[in-house]
């Protein structure tokens, strides 16, 4: 089984992010990237996959300009056999549609047993591509996934819903996007960093997929979240329920 993993490009989840003085954006300047968490979550999961037999080659693919080879060279790291570079300098504002196009070449020409990718970008928090990637392959889909296994050919996929977990059965090809709950991410050793260094990264130009690239969303205006203001204490219970009452307004 052939497994495709997408892998983005973010932010480190640690940086405090800054935006422009103009509200334009986030600032990216001198700025620590790192493979997005629930990608990376993907990248564990198809190894795990590959440990257990279920799985024979294992390919990430990020779309971005020739920074992303950073983001793709630590999935081979971590036990990727190959990568593949699709390579634009639109990454940054690519729209969850167009990034799915993108994949759906790849998805063409790789004919991947299984897709699996982050549900969703800690940047963009779009939780669209890879349901996206599904409709345009006509591939079956299991989004949200706490847990994956393969059985008599088939995947099961236990999803995290909202009212608990919902388990479904899904016939291969298919694509998976996973959640927090599915696995911890493993560290990639030294060994593996020096072998990924000799490992082949195929470059493709995104023009050459034949992929409108040209955005229909503009961004308005960014900001930060407000500043959180500061406590009260009060006195007694009852002074507490006044305050609740006529001044938060969140009892009546």
């Amino acid at each position: 089984m052939k497994v495709l993993v997408p892998v983005k490009r973010a932010i480190d989840y640690n940086v405090k992010v800054r935006v422009k003085p103009d509200n334009s954006g986030v600032d990216l300047n001198n700025v620590k990237m790192a493979i997005n968490p629930f990608c990376e979550i993907a990248v564990e999961e198809a190894i795990r996959l590959k440990e257990k037999g279920d799985a024979t080659e294992i390919v990430v693919v990020s779309i971005g300009d020739k920074a992303c080879q950073e983001q793709i060279r630590t999935g081979l790291a971590l036990g990727a056999d190959r990568g593949i570079h699709i390579e634009t300098d639109a990454g940054v504002s690519l729209e969850s549609l167009q990034v799915a196009k993108l994949l759906q070449k790849v998805v063409e020409a790789e004919s991947p047993d299984l897709v699996i990718l982050g549900k969703q970008a800690i940047d963009s928090d779009n939780n669209q591509t890879g349901q996206m990637l599904a409709a345009l392959t006509g591939m079956p889909q299991g989004t949200f996934a706490s847990e994956v296994k393969v059985v008599d050919g088939k995947l099961v996929v236990t999803r995290e819903i909202d009212g608990g977990l919902q388990t479904v059965e899904l016939s291969l090809p298919a694509v998976v996007t996973t959640d927090l709950r599915l696995n911890e991410p493993r560290y990639a050793s030294l060994p593996n960093i020096m072998k990924a260094k000799r490992k082949p990264i195929d470059v493709q130009s995104a023009a050459d997929l034949g992929v409108d690239l040209s955005s229909n969303v503009k961004i308005l205006k960014v900001t930060p979240p407000p500043q959180r203001q500061g406590g009260i204490k009060v006195a007694s219970v009852e002074e507490l329920v006044e305050k609740l009452k006529n001044e938060a307004k969140v009892i009546s």
